[in-house]
């Protein structure tokens, strides 16, 4: 059998070499520390990697604004197989040869005249190594991003907030001040990802709404309480809670509270129905699991609560922890989930001193990075979701982030990276690559795409094994397909080329 490193996929003529593979498919920052395969993730014997294959071919894989992929119900496609993969590296970050900017323009310039990528459109690829460009055209050009601006929004709020902060929701009880029922407050904290499902994706990781119930009946138990007057408090945000898109069933209203991300039906990601009372709702299924755990309200069943601002002399009862940022950012990139980009860009306003409000969380984000000394001329954040055709982002500022993201000096910054979703495998790119392309499993990107706009920033291992970062944007697009098909062939082409 020909060694791993020479096997030629069907369709292409290119080489997937034992760098790609596993530094294209696996998260840069942990191959790279490690210098083994084990580091980052199992491949089987045919080089797929168990854990990708199973989340494309069993789990919901679409998601996110204009993302729907595959319509939920249909079933998805085995992930596309890989060749076999050697146990190691063999060789540090950095010693694959560099490309130059003259061959890479060679291969690029051709493709950037494809008429399918619209009047506008530019284009950034760095040498992760050196941080240099290697290639670029109308680089600093502020363009509507879609929903690449969620990479800017998860740098912020990871760097503002850090990777091991979670999002807390619970629950005080205000002083009595009669012989009336004493008043509850559930207090929320901006956790889209708190569930009050029994079972389902995700229920094992996220903060339960059923088990702030049962720890919070047990403590009005132990106070000798057993019916209560429910509210609550969503006074952590400020302004609009809508979109200014509007209602849409790409986004919930964006509230403080919300179960399930205001979800009407049991899907986890992608456009579903949505609540127009995430708060409201999510307390009346609260005052539900209460009345299950023997805690009765002065509220009749089926009528929602009303809201209140827990007071400075309220106690606490009990509280639920999201999973750590890292890991939320992970779950909005793969899926390019709205919900949460919103809460994680107020979270970055939180940190600095701003209103939780678009705007306020507009300007935190923009400081956030500025304190990082990334190119933000032309940049405006009107949202953290790329939902707001008033966002503008340059291909300079995408690549320069994910640089920053794979940056072995940045740790915190990791799940910006282990987030993107792996062409051919997972979330937004599950669909986007066909089984032959030389970027299926080594192209990792976070798609951006709104009717006329259509964007891809990702890390791809070239030919060579040298990692790369780059941004393409479009604007002005008319067909939609064939602009993604022109942006996934650019990144295909870049993974297939030593360009030298």
């Amino acid at each position: 059998m020909p060694k791993p490193s020479a096997i030629q996929l069907s369709g292409f003529t290119g080489k997937l070499t034992t760098w790609q593979l596993t530094a294209g498919s696996a998260a840069f920052g942990l191959v790279i520390a490690a210098g083994a395969v084990a580091a980052a993730g199992p491949w089987d014997s045919s080089g797929q990697r168990t854990a990708e294959r199973d989340l494309a071919a069993s789990q919901e894989a679409w998601g996110g604004a204009d993302h729907a992929g595959r319509a939920p119900g249909s079933e998805p496609e085995a992930a596309p197989s890989a060749p076999s993969v050697l146990a190691g590296l063999g060789a540090p970050a950095g010693v694959a040869p560099a490309p130059t900017d003259s061959a890479m323009a060679d291969v690029l310039d051709p493709l950037m005249r494809d008429p399918a990528l619209g009047p506008k459109r530019s284009a950034v690829v760095l040498d992760a190594a050196s941080g240099k460009p290697v290639y670029g055209k109308n680089a600093g050009d502020g363009l509507t991003p879609a929903s690449t601006t969620k990479i800017a929004t998860a740098v912020a709020a990871l760097s503002a907030v850090g990777p091991d902060h979670r999002i807390a929701t619970k629950t005080v009880i205000e002083p009595p001040d009669s012989s009336a029922a004493p008043d509850v407050v559930l207090v929320g904290g901006g956790d889209p990802t708190l569930t009050a499902r029994k079972d389902g994706r995700y229920t094992d990781t996220a903060a339960s709404l059923r088990t702030l119930a049962e720890d919070t009946a047990r403590s009005l138990k132990s106070r000798g309480i057993d019916k209560i007057k429910l509210s609550y408090d969503t006074s952590l945000y400020s302004g609009p809670v809508q979109h200014p898109i509007g209602p849409n069933e790409n986004i919930t209203p964006v509230s403080a509270l919300m179960a399930d991300e205001g979800r009407l039906d049991d899907s986890t990601s992608g456009p579903a129905p949505r609540t127009a009372d995430p708060a409201g709702e999510a307390t009346k299924k609260f005052a539900d699991l209460l009345r299950d755990k023997g805690i009765t309200t002065t509220t009749p069943p089926d009528t929602t609560p009303g809201s209140s601002k827990a007071s400075e002399r309220a106690e606490a009862l009990a509280k639920v922890e999201s999973p750590p940022l890292s890991a939320l950012v992970e779950r909005m990139l793969t899926h390019s989930d709205n919900d949460i980009a919103e809460a994680l860009a107020r979270q970055a306003a939180i940190a600095g001193k701003e209103p939780a409000s678009f705007d306020g969380a507009g300007r935190a984000v923009k400081d956030a990075l500025a304190k990082q000394k990334l190119p933000l001329s032309g940049t405006e954040f009107a949202d953290g979701s790329g939902l707001d055709r008033a966002d503008r982002i340059s291909a300079e500022l995408l690549a320069a982030l994910l640089d920053h993201a794979a940056d072995p000096g940045r740790p915190e910054l990791r799940s910006v990276v282990t987030g993107l979703p792996v062409a051919g495998f997972t979330g937004t790119l599950v669909d986007r690559y066909p089984k032959d392309s030389p970027g299926t499993g080594v192209v990792r990107a976070k798609t951006g795409t709104l009717t006329g706009v259509n964007s891809l920033a990702g890390t791809v291992v070239d030919a060579d094994g040298r990692l790369l970062v780059f941004a393409f944007m479009t604007t002005g697009t008319t067909d939609p397909q064939s602009a993604q098909k022109a942006l996934d062939h650019m990144a295909s082409t870049v993974a297939n080329c030593g360009c030298r």
